[in-house]
């Protein structure tokens, strides 16, 4: 009998020792599994988690190193090569690239940028043309008219309706003329344009205006590195505007070492919370 008690309890708890390897395994599992809406895991970078949840209609899910766009679309996050110059990444970059810099929102931040420093100007291409169209003729179907701030400019620009970006554009139009008075109108009263099919001067890199997602805003008041002939950072506009642009999800090319103070694009993933 306690024979058979013995042989009963070794092999309970072989069955205990088992199951628990078991469970700790499955958690482990768990810990690599994609992750989809609000679902967090720690293994996700985290910004693939903001690419997530900044472009719900078109990406599914992600796990350590892939994004899942809901046709089916796999875009790796890390291509794997190391030690890649700032040009390298402007001219090769992966998605972890166009993620490495973090975006700081508001008037308190390093200014002027440090060298190289210039969240969102590294773009993997492929994501931009695949969300917004290949061609011109693709970015145009998307485009539709938006009123520009109707009682200071009267404009209509043309810009992406895909991802909500001209329904973000109108709600800063509508926001600057409903807070900024007549001191700041001479800034946003006229624009350099928003949709131009045009790679960026000097490179082979598309511009965020092929995509319909920028506007450049007075040229009369912008500073632009190229115009100025030097790295050293300048500035005329008011950051009362800049902030508008980004509450509502846009980047402000003034705060890149390489800077464009003209120049707002739609980058919710750099913006968001």
């Amino acid at each position: 009998m306690n024979l058979f008690i013995y042989i009963f309890t070794i092999i309970s708890l072989y069955a205990c020792g088992d199951s628990g390897n078991r469970t700790n395994f499955s958690n482990n599992d768990v810990n690599k599994k994609v992750i989809a809406g609000d679902t967090i895991k720690t293994n996700i970078p985290a910004g693939l988690q903001k690419l997530l949840k900044a472009y719900p209609d078109f990406l599914d899910k992600a796990d350590e190193n892939n994004l899942y766009w809901k046709d089916g679309t796999v875009m790796v996050w890390d291509d794997g090569i190391e030690n890649k110059s700032h040009d390298e990444m402007l001219d090769n970059p992966d998605l972890e690239d166009m993620m490495s810099q973090q975006y700081v929102k508001g008037a308190n931040w390093d200014e002027p940028p440090a060298e190289n420093f210039e969240p969102g100007r590294i773009r993997y291409e492929p994501f931009f043309t695949k969300m917004y169209g290949s061609s011109s003729g693709e970015v145009q179907r998307n485009l539709v008219n938006v009123s520009w701030l109707p009682s200071i400019c009267g404009c209509s620009i043309q810009f992406n309706n895909v991802n909500g970006a001209a329904d973000k554009m109108r709600e800063v139009s509508d926001e600057i003329e409903a807070t900024l008075g007549a001191g700041f109108h001479k800034y946003v009263s006229k624009t350099a344009g928003t949709f131009n099919w045009r790679k960026i001067a000097g490179t082979s890199r598309l511009s965020t205006h092929a995509f319909g997602t920028s506007i450049d805003i007075n040229t009369k008041y912008s500073n632009y590195w190229q115009w100025d002939g030097n790295m050293v950072w300048k500035n005329q506009i008011p950051m009362e505007i800049v902030e508008i642009f980004e509450k509502h999800g846009f980047i402000w090319g003034g705060k890149w070492y390489h800077y464009d103070t003209m120049h707002f694009e739609y980058r919710p993933e750099l913006t968001i919370e």
